[in-house]
């Protein structure tokens, strides 16, 4: 069993998360205001090195995710082959039934990463990832929202990080649906992305 701690990053919800977790073994970071996931990420990136974490893995609230996946996702970092390991959904044992609409926002995504210089992977934007120390020492996260899945891609390109895609599991509910990336929020993504690499 993999010791770990759990730490929710709450952007700026109208209810406090903190109020549902009395007695929890979590740790809460809240933002006084909604800045994006990618904002949150940081938040927990930055939180995590300065406590001293040598595994860092990135799991999404929306319940896409497996909890029991992190001992896969976490292997090729404690085994010291790689230093970041990236989820996918579309790898031959990877578990998901993708809706048309979304799998289609995600193949442009790809391609777009390709373009852009973040690599050609199978599943661009899994939120389900592995960072070790030395990887989130130069991994910075300066887009706010949705485009920090790319950035990241591009920090490891820019860092020459090793990485790994290993199979995931994820599950599409009604609830996932609704957090979902629309079509504008696609295309939203690929202004930031194009601004991102014009003004960095």
């Amino acid at each position: 069993m993999y010791e770990y701690r759990i730490v929710i990053v709450d952007d700026g919800s109208i209810i406090p998360v903190n109020t549902f977790l009395v007695g929890l073994p979590v740790y809460c970071l809240r933002h006084r205001v909604n800045l994006g996931q990618g904002a949150a990420l940081e938040t927990g990136f930055q939180y995590a090195f300065k406590c001293g974490a040598d595994i860092v893995v990135t799991f999404d609230g929306d319940g896409q995710h497996v909890a029991e996946d992190v001992r896969t996702i976490v292997k090729p970092l404690m085994d010291g082959e790689v230093e970041v390991v990236l989820g996918s959904r579309f790898l031959e044992d990877g578990v998901s039934e993708v809706p048309v609409v979304r799998k289609m926002v995600l193949r442009i995504g790809r391609l777009v990463n390709f373009a852009l210089g973040g690599g050609l992977l199978s599943d661009a934007h899994n939120g389900l990832r592995a960072v070790s120390r030395e990887a989130l020492e130069k991994i910075s996260i300066t887009e706010n929202r949705m485009a920090h899945a790319s950035e990241i891609l591009f920090e490891i390109k820019r860092h020459r990080l090793s990485y790994r895609e290993v199979p995931v599991t994820v599950n599409y509910t009604d609830y996932s649906r609704q957090k979902g990336q629309s079509g504008v929020d696609g295309i939203k993504i690929l202004f930031d992305l194009v601004l991102h690499k014009l003004f960095r």
